[in-house]
């Protein structure tokens, strides 16, 4: 069975990512870090279990979640953190508008995030979409 046959699991937690509004791997894609051609290739895990990109997220409806050691923003530069929970919240807010949407996923970006050009991927890595297991 194809993977995405199965659904997607979180390979951090082991529970399906029953919506796309939970999906760290759309995260990414929404805010320029995950080109569409690894959507079906990369592992998914949920926001919350992605918790350096998720310490990110500042709004009242995402509950904080805070990172102990060397990737814990609270010891980075705070232009940079700044920088980040600005794109990374947006990235979020802009997830949970394309779940009640319905939006064609070339429409999923943020506005001021560049399309894809370049998959960053080998040719035979991204022209195989939905891996077999």
């Amino acid at each position: 069975m194809a993977h995405c046959d199965k659904g997607y699991v979180c390979a951090v937690c082991g529970f399906p990512v029953e919506e796309i509004c939970e999906s760290d791997l759309y995260l990414s894609f929404v805010i320029g870090e995950m080109p569409a051609t690894a959507l079906t290739i990369e592992p998914e895990r949920h926001v919350r279990c992605n918790v350096v990109q998720a310490q990110f997220i500042v709004d009242d409806r995402f509950a904080p979640v805070a990172v102990e050691g060397p990737f814990d923003k609270r010891q980075l530069d705070p232009a940079d953190v700044a920088r980040r929970e600005d794109l990374v919240t947006r990235g979020w807010q802009r997830l949970q508008e394309v779940a009640v949407e319905g939006l064609a996923i070339e429409d999923y970006r943020l506005e001021d995030v560049a399309p894809d050009s370049d998959t960053g991927l080998p040719p035979e890595v991204a022209e195989q979409g939905c891996l077999r297991s």
